[in-house]
């Protein structure tokens, strides 16, 4: 019998999902926490690779046990979360049919990347600190343009891989600004002190990164202050989305090197249409830090 996984992890303890022989890998952890639960080895299959140090939410897996589950679901739920370590946490274990497959049955998957642009402790471990004095977001938007469609993606792919071909399909890509909740919530609570107001009344709408990954909010939802023009455009936290059939080794964070560097100035939006006609991997921007990363969406 087959059963799906969704899980989410956070990427830093780990050298990706995929297992490698001498580094931890989140399928590595998965599969050993399975296999005590359940009594042998369990084999895991994943949705797709994510680089060291990549991010997670709502990750689908598959594995094949013979019979049903020795508990109830709640239970085996979190029996394997007390195994799992503490950067790796189950969601939900379903039963599915017998071809249903967590690799090659995903039809769409979407990668958040988030930047700061100025220092912040409380963002830093899941977002890069960007500190170009300016970056033209328009310019980058208009460059994401060109991402769309099918086409070959190489010179955004990590060299001396082994696909079988550099392929994809772009369905959606753009940049937006947020507000992480904390800051709203300190906001709030400030006025909540001085105002004797119900604290319920702190409870904000302000996008932290986990709200912004599942909600794909529109850029007036994400900006708490409701900002536009120039004031939009120096927002300190932003955000980039991607979604396609299928991703590159390396290719989301190649891509966002590339389009930091069109927001400052250093090329036009253009440029990143000659890059997929005629570019190499050494044409392309430096690959952005992999900890500000989240695969956050796979759709079967």
């Amino acid at each position: 019998m087959r059963y799906s996984i969704c899980l989410s992890y956070n990427g830093a303890e780990f050298c990706g999902w995929q297992i490698q022989p001498t580094a931890p890998s989140v399928q590595a952890a998965l599969e050993q926490a399975l296999s005590r639960l359940l009594g042998g080895a369990v084999p895991v299959t994943g949705a797709g690779r994510t680089d060291t140090a990549v991010n997670a939410v709502g990750y689908i897996a598959h594995f094949d046990f013979d019979g049903p589950l020795p508990y109830e679901t709640s239970d085996f739920i979190y029996k394997l979360n007390a195994i799992l370590p503490r950067s790796v946490v189950v969601h939900e274990v379903l039963p599915v049919a017998d071809d249903f497959h967590a690799r090659f049955g995903a039809r769409r998957r979407e990668y958040t990347y988030f930047i700061h642009r100025q220092k912040d402790p409380f963002v830093a471990p899941w977002s890069w600190q960007c500190g170009y004095p300016a970056l033209d977001f328009d310019a980058m938007n208009e460059a994401c343009r060109y991402l769309l469609g099918t086409h070959d993606f190489s010179c955004f792919e990590k060299t001396g891989t082994d696909n079988k071909t550099s392929i994809c399909t772009v369905f959606d890509a753009f940049w937006r600004p947020y507000t992480p909740s904390y800051l709203s919530v300190i906001s709030s609570s400030s006025s909540v002190i001085s105002s004797g107001a119900d604290p319920s009344s702190v409870i904000s709408s302000g996008a932290d990164p986990s709200s912004v990954i599942s909600s794909g909010a529109a850029p007036s939802s994400v900006i708490s202050s409701g900002a536009e023009g120039e004031v939009e455009k120096s927002h300190p936290y932003w955000y980039f989305r991607i979604a396609a059939d299928r991703f590159l080794r390396n290719m989301v964070r190649a891509t966002v090197g590339s389009l930091i560097e069109v927001g400052r100035g250093k090329h036009s939006p253009e440029w990143i249409a000659e890059l997929i006609e005629n570019g190499t991997r050494g044409d392309a921007g430096e690959s952005v830090p992999g900890n500000a990363l989240f695969l956050s969406k796979v759709l079967y």
